[in-house]
């Protein structure tokens, strides 16, 4: 019996992204080549300054390469309109930052459904928080959540537009370690089951255990990429 081929979500040739000119002038990425394919957990190691978060925001559509070719499946997203770049984070992408950007005078399920505005085929707002362990919540503020069910709102948002790609900066950089823990849960758990192609960034390399894949970045380059056959779920991590 033949295996199919794995299908890339990304496909990427020689990005490369500089900031400034002359003297002042910064490689942020340089000919980056990768693929990651559909339903991968994949992470993205390195130092500050490494290229990881250049490389995730040209990734989700809110930066874009100097020169270099991406492509999303078989959408051209490099030399496009930004109006082309709106419509592909919209219907596409859900981003999931260190900070997790709610909005105080909103409850939990308002914050959540302002993306559902936007989105072509949302799924309820409390099927969302319900993936996420926060149906209890939905009618908090913020303010009276602590910052692992904050980050987790920050999710439910993310996925409640049911998106192909997950794209996570650093989404346990501010929460403790068994806080931490329960965030990158929710995380696997969306990419096991409901077949999300999910993209970490972290500087943790415990957190890396947990990824098929991992690509190392330095100085703007990828510099290895690994298999992990033997993944360990949230739960196995010690850091």
């Amino acid at each position: 019996m033949t295996v199919p081929a794995a299908v890339p979500v990304f496909s990427a040739r020689g990005l490369t992204k500089v900031y400034g000119s002359g003297s002042a002038e910064v490689r942020a990425l340089v000919d980056v080549d990768l693929d990651i394919c559909r339903g991968e957990f994949v992470v993205l190691l390195g130092a500050s300054g490494s290229g990881k978060s250049t490389l995730l925001n040209i990734l989700g559509g809110l930066d874009t390469p100097t020169r270099g070719e991406l492509r999303f499946a078989d959408h051209l997203l490099t030399g496009v309109n930004e109006a082309e770049l709106t419509r592909y984070r919209r219907e596409h992408v859900g981003f999931v930052f260190q900070f997790y950007n709610l909005i105080p005078s909103l409850t939990v399920h308002e914050n959540v459904a302002l993306v559902t505005d936007i989105a072509s085929h949302p799924m309820p707002i409390d099927e969302a928080l319900s993936w996420v362990g926060l149906s209890e919540r939905r009618d908090h503020f913020p303010s009276q959540l602590s910052g692992g069910e904050q980050q987790r709102v920050a999710i439910a948002r993310a996925i409640v537009k049911q998106p192909e790609v997950l794209l996570c900066d650093e989404p346990t950089g501010a929460l403790d370690y068994s806080t931490g823990k329960r965030v990158l849960e929710v995380i696997a758990k969306v990419n096991a089951e409901l077949g999300t192609t999910a993209v970490v960034i972290t500087h943790n390399v415990a957190i890396a255990a947990m990824a098929d894949r991992v690509m190392r970045l330095a100085d703007g380059r990828v510099a290895d990429v690994q298999a992990n056959p033997q993944k360990k779920t949230p739960a196995e991590l010690s850091w």
